[in-house]
C-alpha cells in the first residue's frame, strides 16, 4: 500500500478539501509578471516573499484562495520537497498585474520541513486543490539533521523558531542545555523596541521556562498578555547552575533591569 499526502495532512489536523497546494520551481523569473524568482539558496524570507505575491490573472491564481497554503519546492522530475504551511490572511495589494498576500508561516507540519518529499503527478501544473495533492505518494520522509547548539552566547530566537527548538528532535541538543542552567532572559518585543527581563530559578529551568512561552506566547507574565508573540526575540543574559543560590539569581535580575531601564521605558512592572 502506497503512502499519500493524505493521512500525514489528517494527522496535522488539516481538511484536504479547504487547502491549496503549491508547487513552486527554480526560475529567474516569476511566469507573466517578471517577478524575481527563487533559486536553491534562496531564504525562507525569500520564499514566503515569492508566494506572497501572485498573478493578478484569474485563470492564473484564484479570485478567493483558502486561508491555508501548502507550500513546496520542485526538487527534479516529478518530486517535490515540503517548504512550509502559510496562513493567507488576505490580500493586501492589486496592481492589475500582480496581487500581494499577507502570509505568515504556520507552526502545522514544521517537523517535516525540508524532509517531506511526495511525487508530482502533474509536470505542467504549479498550483492544486488540497483533495488532488492529497492523493499524492510520498515518496521520502528524511531522517532530521541534528543542529548543533550555537552556544549560550549566541542564542537569540524568534518565537517560531522557539517553537520549533521545542518540539522538533533536531534541537535536541539544545533542549538538554538550556535545561542543564537557570538564568536571566531578555525577550524583546521588536515592533516597538521594548523589552521584558524574566529569570528561571529553583523552580524551572531556562528549557521549562521558555517552553511555556512557545506554548502560550506570554508565558504567565501579565506584562506580555495580549502582545503578538510573532514579534518577541528571545535571548539569555546570564546563565547559572542550578546549585546557584536564589538570591543571587534574584541579584542578577534586578541588575540587568536597572541597567537596561525595563522598569521604566520597558515592559517589566516590578
Amino acid at each position: 500500500m502506497t503512502l499519500t499526502l493524505e493521512p500525514i495532512l489528517l494527522s496535522a489536523g488539516i481538511n484536504p478539501a479547504e487547502v491549496q497546494v503549491i508547487r513552486h520551481a527554480h526560475v529567474r523569473e516569476h511566469e507573466g509578471s517578471g517577478l524575481l524568482g527563487i533559486h536553491a539558496d534562496s531564504s525562507d524570507e525569500e520564499i514566503l516573499r515569492y508566494t506572497s505575491q501572485q498573478s493578478a490573472k484569474t485563470r492564473v491564481f484564484p479570485v478567493d484562495p483558502p486561508s491555508i497554503w501548502i507550500v513546496f519546492v520542485r526538487e527534479g522530475g516529478d518530486r517535490a520537497r515540503f517548504w512550509s504551511i502559510v496562513e493567507n490572511r488576505g490580500e493586501i495589494a492589486n496592481d492589475g498585474i500582480l496581487r500581494k498576500f499577507d502570509l505568515v508561516v504556520s507552526a502545522q507540519m514544521a517537523d517535516l520541513k525540508n524532509r517531506l518529499v511526495i511525487g508530482w503527478r502533474s509536470p505542467r501544473a504549479w498550483r492544486l486543490n488540497g483533495l488532488t495533492a492529497a492523493t499524492y505518494p510520498v515518496k521520502e520522509i528524511a531522517d532530521a539533521r541534528p543542529v548543533a547548539f550555537p552556544g549560550f552566547d549566541q542564542l537569540v530566537l524568534d518565537h517560531s523558531q522557539l517553537q520549533a527548538v521545542m518540539r522538533e528532535h533536531r534541537y535536541a541538543s539544545w533542549r538538554t542545555a538550556l535545561s542543564s542552567v537557570m538564568g536571566v532572559y531578555l525577550i524583546t518585543d521588536t515592533s516597538d523596541g521594548r523589552q521584558y527581563i524574566g529569570k528561571a530559578d529553583g523552580a524551572e529551568n531556562i528549557c521549562q521556562r521558555w517552553k511555556a512561552y512557545a506554548t502560550n506566547g506570554h508565558g504567565g507574565n501579565v506584562e506580555l498578555r495580549g502582545l503578538e508573540p510573532t514579534n518577541f526575540r528571545f535571548s539569555l543574559l546570564r546563565v547559572f547552575d542550578p546549585t546557584t543560590p536564589l538570591r543571587e539569581i534574584d541579584t542578577a535580575e534586578s541588575h540587568f533591569k536597572l541597567a537596561l531601564g525595563t522598569r521604566k521605558h520597558g515592559l517589566n512592572r516590578n
